[in-house]
């Protein structure tokens, strides 16, 4: 019932790109992951579909079990006709907010596809300043385009494993629990061992926590 379900998502989602295509031709979707933590990068992906090459079960990476996202992406990745993924660090997060920085990394993503597309659908309600193609904004577009919803779980899964490579270099942070979100024991952890320079030091302070002597 559930493979059912998720086939009828994923044709849904592969309906609506169908249509953009028909008007645009060759189209990117770009999002995000990691816009939140207390540490790490934000990652972002851009990502062209192969109609030819359907890879089914692809959503909203948010709904998919951790599983199934590292098999969706194993396929995004063999058989999409282009793709790219930025990290952005909490240096440049810092510098310029997490907005423009996440901003900057679409760009790069779409600007380091080895395709041009014709257009690039942008999750949520923004585009990125000075694309050199024509850019749409999708709100809930990883649950609405296949395209989108590709590039969300490219993302997803490229900074969760690198979340886990930082665990084994840190693991007195549990990071590998948290993927760096300020839980209750992420909170008590960096009181305990302080901070590091991969720590988003300016989310620190605008939440009021900055460890005396740390």
């Amino acid at each position: 019932m559930k493979r059912r379900t998720d086939e009828k998502i994923s044709a849904l989602l592969y309906a609506y790109d169908a249509d953009i295509r028909a008007q645009y031709g060759c189209f990117a979707g770009v999002d995000e992951a990691g816009r939140g933590p207390l540490c790490g990068p934000v990652c972002v992906a851009a990502c062209i579909l192969d109609p030819e090459a359907p890879v089914y079960g692809i959503n909203d990476s948010k709904k998919l079990s951790e599983k199934k996202r590292g098999a969706l992406f194993d396929q995004i990745v063999e058989k999409a006709l282009a793709y790219r993924i930025v990290f952005v660090g909490p240096d440049i997060i810092d510098r310029d907010n997490i907005l423009n920085a996440t901003m900057g990394g679409m760009r790069q993503a779409v600007e380091g596809l080895d395709i041009v597309p014709n257009l690039v659908l942008v999750d949520g309600n923004r585009i990125p300043a000075g694309l050199t193609m024509p850019a749409q904004p999708v709100v809930k577009g990883d649950a609405t385009s296949a395209s989108i919803g590709a590039a969300s779980i490219l993302a997803k899964v490229s900074r969760d494993r690198y979340m886990l490579e930082l665990d084994k270099q840190y693991p007195q942070y549990q990071l590998a629990k948290h993927k760096g979100y300020g839980t209750k024991l992420h909170y008590e952890l960096i009181a305990q061992y302080g901070i590091q320079p991969f720590y988003r030091r300016s989310f620190l302070k605008k939440q009021g926590y900055w460890p005396e002597g740390k």
